[in-house]
């Protein structure tokens, strides 16, 4: 036993050396509880919601009111006001909205005459919870008019509501597919920009490149491209495969496959950028290793593909709308789900360029030239 109580100091003594490995072993179930238990079930808020009024009635002003009510009181809307249905049309397609509610123009006539006025709800069905909550919203709104409407028990005049899906039905599988490229990306960026980085420079392989004259940007740029390519490389096969498996109509379009390339390198190249920066410093083999779990918590889950971002609590908003992630996961179903064009992910591929931009030069000022 006394040589075994040796290994065992050995190891013991190692592992105190790890605090990194010690703080992510206690800190790592607590975070996935607090991130895990707000991404899913949350209540669905602040959908946006066009309205069109082509009748300008007192029934439809009336409409509008109760719709201005829901926004402000439950926050479940949010309501913007549109003089052009095609426009609204538009911006539903490119997902700046989810839904038009669209009041017709003989909605006053028919309801003073009681002759069952209807009023029509088109929705981006692409997101399953956020379209049910929204129709159940305006089912709501139009309940509480009909409450307090012009209708009789001789002549019923109470509104009904239309609603007309935008796209073909979407499975569950399908929509999951954004999210599974993204994260087959961040996998191969995970093993390549960090496991794989930190193991080279702990045997000792980067004193090679330490000792020439190569300048700190050329060798980050090396080792930055070098891990989009593979990245890449495993973006196109989860893609392709992905589409078979969810049965994603016309999987190998051309023209899509073409837009959907284009946002795999950019976010390739965001993530192994972002990646870098969090490695530059680290010479602990173990690290990589301890911080994938966190790092994938904190990415992946509040990007919205697995749940709306809809349903998260503010705090979640704000990792939202700085994860990389999460715009890479809107433009991948923008593309797939929706067959929109580079004008509906202008935003999203912006930020990855930004972000790149930022993370690269952020990891080339705190590259260190010495071991």
């Amino acid at each position: 036993m006394q040589r075994a109580m040796a290994i065992i100091e050995r190891e013991m003594r190692r592992f105190r050396r790890s605090p990194m490995l010690i703080v992510m072993s206690m800190i790592m179930p607590i975070v996935q509880l607090v991130v895990l238990g707000n991404a899913f079930g949350g209540n669905i808020k602040h959908v946006s919601v066009g309205v069109v009024d082509q009748d300008h009635g007192v029934p439809a002003v009336r409409v509008r009111e109760l719709a201005g009510a829901a926004a402000s009181g439950a926050k479940t809307l949010d309501v913007v006001e549109y003089g052009d249905q095609g426009q609204a049309l538009t911006d539903l397609r490119n997902g700046r909205i989810n839904g038009v509610l669209t009041i017709p123009p003989d909605f006053s006539r028919r309801t003073l005459a009681h002759e069952e006025p209807r009023i029509a709800l088109i929705e981006d069905n692409t997101e399953g919870v956020v379209s049910g909550a929204l129709a159940s919203t305006i089912g709501g709104v139009l309940g509480s008019y009909n409450k307090h409407g012009p209708s009789t028990d001789r002549m019923p005049g109470d509104a009904t509501l239309d609603v007309v899906e935008v796209y073909p039905y979407v499975p569950y599988i399908q929509y999951m597919l954004p999210g599974s490229i993204v994260m087959s990306i961040f996998m191969m960026v995970m093993i390549g920009g960090g496991i794989i980085f930190i193991d080279d420079k702990s045997r000792g392989l980067h004193e090679g490149y330490l000792v020439t004259p190569i300048t700190k940007f050329e060798l980050i740029a090396g080792f930055n491209i070098s891990g989009a390519i593979r990245a890449v490389m495993a973006g196109i096969v989860i893609m392709i495969v992905g589409s078979f498996i969810a049965g994603l109509p016309d999987p190998l379009s051309p023209l899509r496959i073409a837009r959907m390339l284009g946002v795999i390198v950019l976010t390739s190249f965001a993530l192994i950028s972002m990646m870098f920066l969090f490695m530059v410093r680290v010479n602990d083999p173990l690290v990589p290793r301890a911080t994938f779990g966190l790092l994938n918590t904190f990415l992946y889950f509040p990007s919205g593909a697995v749940y709306p971002t809809q349903g998260f609590p503010r705090w979640m908003r704000y990792i939202t709308a700085v994860d990389p992630f999460s715009y890479a996961v809107h433009a991948f179903k923008s593309l797939m789900l929706k067959n929109t064009g580079f004008e509906a992910i202008t935003g999203d591929l912006l930020y990855l360029v930004v972000f790149s931009v930022v993370m690269m030069s952020a990891a080339t000022l705190l590259f260190k030239r010495q071991l």
